[in-house]
């Protein structure tokens, strides 16, 4: 393999070595322990904690009057020459911490990788996104079992099946499917069959058709994910059996090596919060696991040493340089790490603005629970994922209102006041004559009404009281000259998504690197990243001791 080392947004920096990547850590560690107060806001907090006030005035103040557009490439480091000075250095300074993610093409790991597309029959069931993920994956992992020897991929969660299958038909590789779900083994297997016939059908000469084999566990540790992998794969050099095994043993005791385990290498897409980071001890203490090609995700759901307050190997940090460090993470800066600076620059106006009303809608909701049920409010409770569902039903009006914009507006509007005929408070405030130009008063109308839904689904779902159209009126009133902060606001704090994430790849990086002049290992971003955000691969290969000494 011959692929240039990463390098931060400026060139700055580098992971082409130990060393290297200690000094961009700890450049990281120092820029986001500088601006801890903003990673650490929570949009529930926003009006109640008046979140705003813990970024410098002169920025609100200069962002607020900026174009949405703007605001949306902020994250990808955008500035605009109006700024302050201030402003377009930090930025820029994130920015230039960043490791780049503008998809690479896989035959720059090695000249000689085929990408095999994924035909309609491999296909069915994926969308565009997961189509372009698993032919990528497929042929780096086919290349790299190839150069160094393994004779079985291990398919760490695996789902449904999909990168198994590619492996499997495309590739005829050997591979075992590991996954916690009992029901996506079935679909597996199921759709390994159907996947087996069509291409049975194709083949003019016979060919042995491998189908992945799936096994069922809970992968809780490294220990469990190196038990289960040696044990389904101890035979598997040999003819794949087709089977689907269980496992229900809570400490499986790891195997010794022994002359049936055939080289393995171990692939994940996608592998969720520790699951990725067990791949990498997987990798490192297992002789028979001889390279490794892993895409995680879920960064909120990583377990962090000072946090769990168990003897158990943490997913971060991993590293003995970021065990020294004093940066610490937590739960809502991991979940930070996986905003994505190429999605924020993606969206349209509409859609961003009603991002921002979603946000504005949840902040004041927190409001009424600290007036009305702050019983409630002090258990810090989840509503749910009430803000996708309203984000898409304010998709289908936009799509709606680009028919009819006014006659939607008048009825919005006439609606809302036929609701509130008994509330002359509601209707002198929203409907007086100083409400100002008909397209302000319209969509000061419509922002209310959603509050107001908003607020009633959510005190529904946390089995609390109604509030008077009035009282809730009145906490709109007080918070909404500040909800044109929660924009600006929002995109500072998703420019230091990407840092955050750097971080924590970095750190499993570091720790592959600490390990011996005898594992490779790099980090290769796979996908295009606006349409799969968690682009990062890190693949890792063992040298031989002769290698290493030439």
């Amino acid at each position: 393999m011959a692929a240039t080392p990463a390098r931060g947004g400026g060139g700055a920096y580098s992971c082409e070595t130990a060393a290297r990547t200690r000094e961009w850590m700890e450049a990281l560690a120092a820029f986001l322990g500088r601006h801890r107060p903003l990673l650490e806001a929570h949009v529930v907090n926003f009006f109640k904690d008046r979140m705003w006030e813990l970024v410098d005035a002169e920025w609100m103040d200069c962002l607020r009057r900026e174009p949405v557009e703007s605001l949306l490439k902020l994250p990808s480091g955008c500035v605009q020459e109006h700024w302050p000075t201030t402003l377009r250095e930090f930025v820029l300074t994130a920015r230039s911490l960043v490791i780049p993610r503008e998809q690479k093409a896989p035959q720059s790991l090695a000249p000689d990788i085929h990408v095999a597309p994924v035909g309609t029959v491999l296909a069915q069931g994926m969308n565009s996104k997961k189509k372009h993920e698993i032919e990528n994956l497929a042929a780096v992992v086919h290349a790299i079992a190839k150069s160094c020897g393994a004779k079985t991929v291990v398919d760490v969660g695996s789902g449904q099946g999909y990168l198994a299958q590619a492996l499997s038909f495309e590739y005829q590789l050997p591979v075992v499917a590991i996954d916690a779900s009992s029901h996506h083994a079935s679909v597996t297997v199921a759709r390994a069959e159907r996947i087996k016939k069509h291409y049975a059908a194709k083949c003019v000469e016979k060919q042995f058709l491998k189908v992945p084999r799936t096994v069922t566990c809970h992968v809780l540790s490294s220990d469990t994910l190196a038990a289960v992998t040696l044990d389904a794969c101890k035979d598997d050099h040999g003819e794949h059996l087709r089977e689907t095994k269980a496992c229900t043993e809570k400490s499986p005791q790891i195997q010794e090596p022994t002359q049936s385990s055939p080289p393995l290498i171990l692939a994940g897409l996608h592998a969720c919060g520790d699951l990725s980071v067990n791949m990498l001890r997987v990798f490192v203490s297992c002789e028979q696991v001889k390279a490794l090609v892993s895409v995680g995700c879920c960064y909120n759901l990583l377990s962090e040493d000072s946090y769990e307050g168990t003897n158990t190997c943490p997913g971060f940090p991993m590293s003995k340089a970021a065990k020294l460090s004093e940066l610490v993470l937590g739960k809502s800066i991991r979940d930070l790490a996986c905003q994505s600076a190429e999605r924020w620059r993606s969206l349209t106006m509409d859609i961003a603005l009603q991002n921002f009303d979603v946000h504005a809608f949840r902040a004041a909701f927190q409001m009424v629970l600290e007036k009305y049920f702050p019983e409630v409010s002090r258990l810090s409770p989840s509503i749910g994922r009430q803000g996708k569902a309203l984000r898409r039903q304010r998709l289908r009006k936009v799509v709606e209102s680009q028919m009819a914009t006014e006659k939607i507006d008048d009825f919005s509007c006439s609606t809302l006041k036929e609701q509130n005929t008994n509330t002359d408070d509601v209707d002198s405030v929203i409907y007086g004559v100083d409400t100002g130009p008909d397209d302000i008063h319209h969509d000061e109308c419509r922002k209310f009404s959603l509050f107001k839904d908003f607020t009633l689904s959510g005190l529904g779902r946390l089995g609390c009281g109604s509030v008077e159209d009035t009282s809730l009126l009145e906490i709109w009133k007080d918070v909404q000259p500040f909800s044109e902060y929660i924009g600006p606001f929002w995109c500072l704090r998703a420019a230091l998504g990407p840092l955050v994430e750097t971080y924590i790849l970095l750190d499993r990086l570091l720790f592959l690197q600490e390990q011996s002049n005898l594992v490779e290992a790099l980090l290769f971003p796979l996908f295009d990243p606006t349409m799969s955000p968690r682009n990062m691969a890190i693949i890792a290969w063992k040298l031989s001791a002769n290698s290493s000494e030439a």
